[in-house]
């Protein structure tokens, strides 16, 4: 009841019939074993993890590519075994313990904001999130609950994903720079499309995967025009292989820098000091109007009152004088005659005849 899943690999093994399920025996649960899809072998080959080297599992649940690493570095180096959700994150924590790894760290961050998290990793594996079109033979109900919108939005989260990826890894290891990409999808627009978008992004390149067997990636799809090295990424199909629908892709990281990011940040820093000069001038104009206005503030009562008495006195201001002088008759000026009562009585002019 048991054949080696394949020449290509040495430790997959296809069970046909068991009188016992398999996730009940001894041997299961003393970690000698682990219950996954053939499919699942493929990309942990072709990350070719190495000894004592800091691995990133950027959607691990439910641990079974964690493990088959673990089992590659003997144990050594570190694994950080990350997924989004939290509840699929203790299924981790269940495998990795029932096979007595001890170099994992297990977390629970949206992948996309790793790099903010931690980077410098020698080799990066991202199984992305798909619509799972490759294992229509395991879930039939996929033909019927997948639209164009969700594909659309898995592509989206994959690219995003992918190039967080690429962010977390060390261009600079000397062991390393790899990242893996694979989805158990068979369509283009959730494998080549993204790889092609990573191209653009970032500084990395296309490298051979390391597996023997397997379609080569479209370089041409209907409308669509991939790079010519598209051609190292490997597909696999239920009829062809007996194995999951699925694709991997092998990217080698050659430079840390993000193409256009010194741009951008050149462009934010002249916008930001151009707002800052721009507040400096209005700053100025409103210092100079005021200056201009010849209107001082008024800081306290006591200091305006000595101004004001000052005026006064000094009388530089005609409206602020008040006149006090007595008015004095020149003499002659008005001609007064006295009658015999003693009573003065202003002469009259006489009027003029017609």
């Amino acid at each position: 009841n048991l054949d080696p899943i394949g020449k290509w690999s040495k430790v997959g093994l296809v069970v046909y019939d068991s009188q016992v399920p398999l996730g009940a025996t001894p041997e299961y649960l003393a970690g000698h074993y682990i219950i996954q899809g053939g499919s699942s072998f493929l990309p942990v080959m072709a990350l070719a993890p190495q000894e004592n080297e800091r691995i990133l599992d950027m959607s691990s649940a439910p641990g079974g590519k964690t493990t088959h690493i673990a089992s590659l570095m003997k144990n050594t180096g570190v694994i950080f075994a990350n997924d989004a959700n939290k509840d699929r994150a203790k299924a981790i924590v269940g495998n990795v313990h029932r096979m007595g790894i001890t170099n994992t760290v297990i977390c629970n961050y949206d992948g996309r904001k790793f790099p903010s998290v931690m980077h410098g990793f020698d080799r990066v594996l991202l199984d992305a999130p798909c619509s799972g079109t490759g294992v229509i033979a395991k879930d039939t109900e996929v033909k019927m609950n997948k639209d164009e919108k969700d594909i659309q939005r898995c592509s989206h989260l994959q690219r995003e994903l992918l190039l967080a990826a690429i962010d977390c890894c060390d261009a600079k290891s000397s062991t390393g720079g790899y990242i893996v990409y694979s989805t158990c999808s068979i369509l283009v627009d959730e494998n080549e499309s993204v790889i092609e978008y990573a191209l653009n992004k970032r500084n990395v390149k296309l490298v051979p995967t390391g597996l023997d067997f397997g379609k080569e990636g479209y370089v041409n799809f209907e409308r669509h025009r991939f790079h010519p090295n598209m051609k190292l990424t490997r597909r696999f199909y239920p009829h062809t292989h007996n194995l999951d629908g699925f694709f991997v892709a092998k990217l080698k990281k050659f430079s840390n820098k993000i193409p256009g990011a010194e741009e951008k940040t050149r462009v934010a820093t002249e916008m930001a000091d151009s707002v800052n000069v721009a507040e400096d001038v209005k700053k100025e104009v409103a210092v100079k109007g005021e200056n201009q206005s010849g209107e001082e503030p008024v800081k306290d009562n006591k200091d305006t009152a000595p101004g004001k008495k000052d005026n006064k006195k000094k009388g530089s201001s005609k409206w602020n004088k008040k006149d006090t002088a007595k008015k004095t008759f020149k003499p002659g000026k008005f001609k007064k005659f006295k009658n015999n009562d003693g009573k003065s009585k202003q002469k009259k002019k006489p009027k003029s005849k017609n």
